[in-house]
Parts: structure tokens; C-alpha cells; sequence
């Protein structure tokens, strides 16, 4: 494990993998560096890339400073850049791609192409009326200290059946997830008020970007994967067969690693 200082003071953890051009991994809600698949992705990727997965702040093995704002998360990303050779290409997973995408648009040339999987970013006037009560709740269980509802309401949104849920309440993993519980807020601030495609913000990204989306998964997450690669310039979209929220990265390290070393691309 590596640290890196962002710009308001926080220690930002990774682990650096691999010889090559950089690819930073940026991970969803509730994980960590090594909670999450993205430590196998890495190794995956190592033989042609330099690889960072990274603890965002306020989890695992960072620090966190408050008041939080999504700009500060995207000066961790900077300073990871900076120190692991001035620019990078980006992966982010689920709410980690709606980060991805911020640090693309705020990162000009430092970042050299963009690929995200399954945004959970939802335009539908439905959801949209969800995602800010949600946003109500969140806040409220938060400010009252109470993680373990926290953790449940946005496993509920999500789509976690009530068993399945209890049945982790009791699990040695929930104490982990309570912890990261704050981290919730982060997450839902970055993929903004009503968690609507951001069209006009998105329309100023520069550089080659793959948009990715499973092709057995939610049908609102392959109409939102559709909705940015219209809205991106140079964007080109991709649906991975048979594939879920939870991607197989046995799938899913080829196709990246196909686009980041591709001349066309960028």
C-alpha cells in the first residue's frame, strides 16, 4: 500500500500494480480498494498497464476531511495522477463512473480516456421524484447517527430483497458496511440533486470514452448507458452480454484493455 496527500490535507491509500500506462480504478457505494472486484480487475490488467485501486476518501485505509464536496474527491484523483506520472486513464464502476465522469470533465488533458460501467444516473420522472426522497431519508438517518438504516435504505433502492438484507444485518460484514454508511451521501451528491443525467455537463468531455452496460442487468442502467453516449462526444457504447451490475471481470478486463491501448481511441 501507497499514500498520496489530496490537496486539503487527506491521505488517500492505493495499491500500484503492473508496467505501463495508468489506468485508475474508481469503485461504487459501500467498497473499498479491496471490497470489491476491482483488486482482481487490477491483476488482470497488470500485464499492459499500470494499475491504481484506490480507498476514496473516508474509506478503508484513507482519511477523510470535512465538509465533503465531490471536487475534493476529484482533487484525490488529481493527486493520484500527479504522482503516478502526470496522466491517466479512468475506469469507474457504478457511482464510481458518475466520479469518473466529473474528473473527466474538471481534469482536462490529465485525463487521457474515459470508461465507465453502468451509471446509475436514472432521467425517468419517476425516479428521478425517488432518488430525492431517498436523498431526504439518507440525510435525516445520517445526521441521527444511525448507519444500520442508512446502509438498508440504500439497499432497499437498490433493489436487495427484505431477507436477504436481514440476513446481513446479522452477517460479520455488516459491522464494514455501517462504517462506510457516511460514504452513502458522497455517492448520492456526485450523481447529483435528482440523480438525472447530467446531458449539458457531460456534452463538454473531451476525450475517448466507452460507456458499458450489462446486457442481463437493469433496463434503466442500458437507456441511461444510451443516453451518455449520445450526450459525450467520442463516445462509443458497448454492452457486455449475459452481464449484471456485478461484472464479471473476466468479461469486462479485455474490453477495457482493448480501448485504453487502441490507437483509434485516442
Amino acid at each position: 500500500m501507497d499514500t498520496v496527500i489530496s490537496e486539503d490535507g487527506t491521505k488517500i491509500a492505493y495499491d500500484n500494480v503492473g508496467k505501463g500506462p495508468v489506468v485508475i480504478l474508481m469503485t461504487g457505494a459501500l467498497t473499498t480498494r479491496l471490497f470489491w472486484s476491482g483488486h482482481e480487475l487490477a491483476k488482470l490488467l497488470a500485464p499492459n498497464f499500470t494499475v491504481i485501486s484506490y480507498d476514496r476518501r473516508g474509506r478503508g485505509d484513507s482519511t477523510n476531511t470535512l465538509p465533503y464536496s465531490p471536487m475534493r474527491e476529484i482533487e484525490d484523483i488529481q493527486a493520484l495522477i500527479d504522482q503516478t506520472g502526470g496522466s491517466a486513464f479512468l475506469y469507474g464502476h457504478s457511482s464510481g463512473g458518475a466520479l469518473a465522469i466529473e474528473a473527466a470533465i474538471e481534469l482536462g488533458k490529465k485525463v487521457k480516456k474515459l470508461a465507465v460501467y453502468e451509471v446509475p444516473y436514472n432521467s425517468d420522472e419517476n425516479a428521478r421524484k425517488a432518488a430525492i426522497e431517498y436523498s431526504k431519508q439518507l440525510t435525516k438517518l445520517l445526521a441521527e447517527g444511525n448507519k444500520g438504516d442508512a446502509v438498508e435504505l440504500f439497499m432497499k433502492r437498490v433493489g436487495m430483497p427484505d431477507e436477504q438484507i436481514q440476513g446481513m444485518r446479522h452477517a460479520p460484514v455488516w459491522q464494514s458496511l455501517e462504517a462506510l454508511a457516511p460514504t452513502l451521501a458522497y455517492d448520492n451528491s456526485i450523481l447529483g440533486e435528482d440523480n438525472s443525467t447530467p446531458r449539458d455537463r457531460i456534452a463538454s468531455i473531451n476525450v475517448p470514452t466507452l460507456i458499458m452496460a450489462g446486457g442481463a442487468g437493469s433496463a434503466f442502467m442500458r437507456t441511461t448507458a444510451l443516453e451518455l453516449q449520445k450526450a459525450i462526444p467520442n463516445a462509443q457504447l458497448t454492452i457486455l452480454k449475459d452481464q449484471t451490475h456485478e461484472v464479471n471481470v473476466e468479461i469486462l478486463s479485455p474490453v477495457l484493455g482493448q480501448f485504453f491501448s487502441s490507437k483509434d481511441a485516442g
